[in-house]
């Protein structure tokens, strides 16, 4: 099992969040809530209102999510799902742990009690220079104040 840290369209009531609980992609499993150590800015950016942590480390916000055990099978249809390496590359971040309900090994829980984990995050170090001047955000929601809803794959 993998360790996935997700900030965008696959948290808890989001737009893609269905991804996460379909067992046929593979399993996701809950394990907590959590905030990048370092701040990265978090945009919403394109025609579609994707959010992209850009990999800026030591710019914008800690940034906030969620942690999940995934599988290998979960594991490969996120990268597919993330366009990754092209859109999104998949790295390995160090998250604070803000709530934690994981049930893992004596390792996990070690780790988890010193408030510090190792996730893998889908950030991206390819994306316009404009970008960087978008407003950066510490949390998205796809119906936040902002007004740029997400617009669904199926939709475009």
């Amino acid at each position: 099992m993998a360790r996935v840290f997700v900030y965008g369209t696959l948290k808890k009531g989001q737009p893609n969040y269905k991804h996460m609980i379909n067992t046929a992609k593979g399993l996701a499993k809950f394990q907590g809530r959590g905030r990048t150590v370092e701040k990265y800015p978090l945009v919403i950016a394109g025609k579609y209102n994707i959010p992209y942590m850009l990999n800026i480390p030591g710019t914008g916000h800690h940034v906030a999510g969620e942690i999940y055990s995934v599988d290998e099978q979960m594991l490969q249809f996120l990268d597919e799902f993330e366009c990754c390496p092209d859109m999104y590359q998949r790295t390995l971040m160090r998250i604070q742990v803000v709530e934690w309900e994981g049930k893992g090994g004596a390792g996990e829980a070690r780790a988890a009690a010193d408030g510090v984990l190792e996730c893998f995050v889908y950030s991206t170090a390819t994306y316009p220079p404009e970008w960087v001047g978008l407003p950066y955000y510490d949390s998205y929601d796809s119906s936040g104040k902002h007004g740029l809803s997400y617009v669904l794959r199926e939709s475009r």
